[in-house]
């Protein structure tokens, strides 16, 4: 027989006085009856799901002020996956912005049974994270640092310290462990059932025992859903289906690709001990053992992520609510071995159950959340990867926000839906892929570790040439980009197995290419860039682009802009570099992750009605990137035409021949600030034009070279790029770009007049170098991304993006300075002088580096080439 609260949903919360007062009415209909309940005709949201994911983002819609919500649900209330989840609330994430999401949500679950008088079974437990090994216990001191800068009390402790918090835990083969005090443990499906309260006393109708067959769309707009029980007029649809997401984006007149799909995942639950654990007894993370542990009712909870888990429903399967799933304590059996050796004295305690639930996975184990690109009012949360009682309140909030502001407050670029392309939704690669996303969880991931699965999806037709000599590949968008290419007398398969938190195993083959970039002529394939033409018959194109872009594009034909499209409040929704073709055509380049993003943005600000045509190219050309200075003796060579800078000057492009083949778009830039060009090459083209290159290239001392000597040469150059170190809450007068604004350009752009008030008022946090005085490249721990920045003692931000510099032979970190009151704590106006006039050091793993602070632009630190014992970093002021 099973007692247990997580699987019987309804019955206690019922008896509570707040679930009776909002319910009671409903409760006692017969099915038949709820059948017949008549649904409204029209509502300004409606949101399938009555998991913890609907019910949050109900709740906070309703307290934003939106109160024409209906919620749906197929079945019961919180009796999809809600009901089986193990109930524990952790903040400990690798990602600032998961962070944020738990900590609210804890905060939020704290208090919902004083706001709506259903109890939650929230109990602060705290929990302890232990390390086996000396990498994973780096891991921990890096999460660490991170939880104390955004105020989670969290603190690194010794074995005997965890065998004093649990005292039935083996503890002998650890080397140390985080305690997060204030961590939680939770009834789910109670916290579901409160949310759903507070939003119904709030005005949301919530009607269960109705399925959305599907979204009606016209126009690329949603108009209403059309349900088992009739149709309802909307302008807003949230799908919070869960396992089901999938499915239901798929229906629609417009299908909406939403990659995730489920695993079974298991956990085991035991009678209470003969001493029965306290209520606030730790939660317990056994990573390297893949498990968890947790008291449940003076027993035990324990689950984990298995190495080798079993995806289900990959065909579709529509189940109303999720029953409990067959046994299997075949494949449990490792899981049970590690909370054996971690607990020997539960060999003798009687298990009650093995519970075997659907998890839903995505492909890069973050949540989805955001509007469809595809369709107008069409909002999605799913795809937990089994942490949705962790982010449920923070991500429902965001979500909200999204919704009534048109963006949440935080940068959620991460976990945004267009981060994915409808690629990624093959069955068979969602498949593949969740089997190894699943183990991943509780896997420890070093920095620049690639997903092996679901590869090869999109390449270069240089890709095969690449890889005969030598490269190594990481994935970007679904795109297989070069990272570096390992010269014939390396070790591959040594290098391949490499992975730590210090100085790696490719650090003298990226060398090498950095020094080739330098000193000869390097070629990079950059064919995953996103590529766009906008033309038109009349002025409309230039018309429409200088309205969505900052800097002015009325420029002569063949010059190239750098220049940002914004948002309202003066953040980038892009960066890009446009290139006018013609009077009438433009050629515009951004990121590889932007493709779906960028374009939606575009999709949604251009005129109707307009004659103006969009096309994304991006197929259609392979990009090859020459840097170097004898990039233009190679060029010259190859088309007889002089391409100095008299004759082809900085930011200019030309079509022209290269080799046999025409029409190559070459570009005198390289998106690294050194010398060289880009070639847009028609795809056809791409192998001769890349043999030609290399053939006459070889008498220049020419070699390939990855994203990591790119990434190596931009970083040291003070060059942000997008994803990574701006987004879409950093203005360009944060990160020393006003120079590619043109406030006065004789018409208005989106985000100008938040532009001209920024610049009234002054900046908030701005865009600064890092370069790491007393560090140890050979033996310290490397910043990576994500370290806190300290000024004068005092936290001030977090880095962006870092990298070695082999020209200064030193460590470079990129990352925001904020100037926080410290008598208030509140954000003040960051001037050039009070970066320059701090000391500050980088945390990395709990170790705080002295670093000299440096503002835009950089360009006299290459002026002499010192040795590192010597050099003087001249001193800079930004503007």
């Amino acid at each position: 027989v099973m007692f247990c609260r997580l699987l019987s949903v309804v019955g206690r919360q019922r008896t509570s006085p707040g679930w009776q007062n909002w319910s009671s009415a409903r409760n006692s209909m017969s099915a038949a009856e709820a059948r017949s309940v008549a649904l409204p005709t029209q509502a300004q949201v409606v949101i399938c799901g009555g998991g913890i994911m609907g019910t949050s983002v109900a709740y906070h819609l309703s307290k934003m002020g939106w109160k024409d919500i209906v919620l749906l649900e197929q079945g019961r209330l919180a009796a999809g996956s809600t009901r089986f989840c193990a109930g524990i609330l952790s903040t400990a994430r690798h990602l600032t912005i998961e962070q944020k999401m738990a900590d609210y949500s804890n905060k939020l679950y704290h208090q919902l049974e004083q706001e709506t008088g259903i109890q939650t079974g929230y109990t602060r437990t705290g929990s302890v994270f232990l390390a086996q090994t000396q990498d994973r216990l780096i891991s921990l001191k890096r999460i660490n640092s991170r939880l104390n800068v955004i105020g989670i009390p969290s603190e690194i402790i010794s074995p005997k310290k965890v065998a004093e918090l649990h005292h039935l835990l083996n503890v002998h083969d650890l080397v140390g462990a985080m305690h997060v005090p204030e961590d939680a443990v939770v009834s789910s499906a109670d916290v579901a059932l409160a949310l759903a309260s507070a939003a119904s006393q709030n005005g949301v109708q919530i009607y269960d025992q109705t399925s959305v067959l599907h979204v009606m769309v016209k126009k690329g707009q949603v108009t209403g859903v059309e349900t088992d029980k009739g149709q309802i007029e909307c302008q807003y649809f949230v799908n919070c289906a869960g396992q089901w997401a999938y499915e239901l984006g798929l229906s629609n007149e417009e299908p909406i690709s939403i990659p995730l799909h489920a695993c079974e995942h298991f956990y085991l639950l035991t009678r209470p001990l003969e001493t029965p654990l306290q209520s606030s007894t730790p939660t317990i993370v056994d990573a390297d053992g893949r498990i968890y542990i947790r008291n449940w009712q003076g027993g035990i909870l324990s689950g984990g992520f298995e190495k080798n888990p079993k995806p289900i429903f990959t065909e579709g399967k529509n189940q109303l609510e999720i029953q409990n799933l067959q046994e299997d304590w075949d494949h449990f059996e490792p899981l049970l071995s590690s909370l054996l050796r971690r607990m020997p004295e539960l060999e003798s305690l009687e298990i009650m159950k093995l519970v075997n639930c659907p998890e839903t996975f995505t492909p890069d184990m973050r949540c989805i959340m955001g509007e469809s690109p595809a369709v107008q009012g069409y909002f999605v949360l799913a795809g937990m990867n089994s942490a949705g009682l962790s982010f449920g309140g923070g991500a429902g909030k965001y979500l909200a926000e999204w919704m009534v502001h048109g963006y949440p407050s935080e940068n959620v670029w991460e976990l945004d839906l267009k981060r994915f392309g409808a690629l990624q939704s093959s069955r068979t690669f969602l498949r593949h892929r969740v089997m190894e996303v699943m183990p991943l969880i509780y896997d420890l991931k070093v920095p620049r570790w690639d997903f092996q699965t679901g590869r090869q999806l999109r390449t270069s037709p240089l890709y095969d040439r690449l890889d005969a000599q030598g490269a190594r590949w990481m994935e970007k968008h679904g795109f297989e980009r070069p990272k570096y290419f390992v010269p014939p007398d390396k070790d591959l398969l040594a290098l391949e197995q490499s992975k730590t938190f210090y100085k790696p195993d490719w650090f003298d083959i990226v060398e090498s290419e950095v020094k080739c970039c330098k000193e000869a002529v390097c070629v990079i394939d950059m064919s995953s860039f996103t590529k766009f033409e906008i033309t038109s018959t009349g002025d409309q194109a230039l018309e429409v682009l200088q309205y969505l872009f900052s800097n002015d594009l009325d420029v002569p034909v063949g010059h190239i802009v750098h220049t940002g499209m914004l948002n309202e409040v003066g953040g980038y929704e892009n960066d890009c570099s446009i290139a006018r073709l013609s009077k009438r055509s433009f050629f515009m380049i951004s990121p590889t992750d932007q493709q779906v993003h960028c374009w939606a943005w575009l999709k949604k600000h251009m005129p109707k009605d307009s004659n103006l045509l969009l096309e994304d190219v991006t197929w259609k050309y392979t990009a090859l990137n020459l840097i170097g200075p004898r990039a233009v003796d190679v060029l010259s060579e190859l088309s007889y035409a002089p391409m100095t800078p008299d004759h082809f000057p900085s930011l200019f492009c030309k079509e022209m021949s290269v080799g046999y083949a025409n029409g190559i778009r070459v570009m005198s830039m390289t998106h690294t600030g050194e010398p060289g060009f880009m070639l847009y090459i028609p795809i056809e083209y791409a192998l001769h034009v890349y043999n030609e290159v290399m053939n006459v290239g070889q008498k220049y001392g020419i070699r390939n070279a990855g994203y990591y000597a790119l990434r190596s040469l931009r970083i040291e150059k003070f060059f942000a790029f997008w994803g990574q170190d701006i987004n879409n809450l950093t203005t360009p007068l944060e990160c020393g770009r006003e120079s590619r604004v043109k406030l006065e350009k004789g018409m208005d752009f989106i985000g100008r007049d938040a532009l001209l008030q920024q610049k009234q008022n002054g900046v908030y946090k701005r865009f600064t170098m890092f370069i790491l005085d007393d560090h140890d490249t050979d033996l310290d721990l490397w910043p990576w991304w994500g370290e806190p920045i300290y000024r004068n003692g005092q936290y001030v931000g977090k880095t962006t993006s870092s990298a070695y510099s082999y020209s200064l032979e030193r460590h470079v970190c990129l990352g925001f300075v904020h100037n926080f009151s410290e008598d208030t704590g509140e954000e003040q106006v960051v001037t050039a002088d009070f970066i320059n006039r701090g000391e500050y050091e980088i945390d990395i793993a709990g170790y705080r580096f002295q670093a000299k602070a440096k503002l835009y632009p950089v360009a006299s630190l290459f002026t002499h080439k010192r040795r590192k014992d010597d050099m003087e970093l001249s001193d800079l002021h930004g503007k």
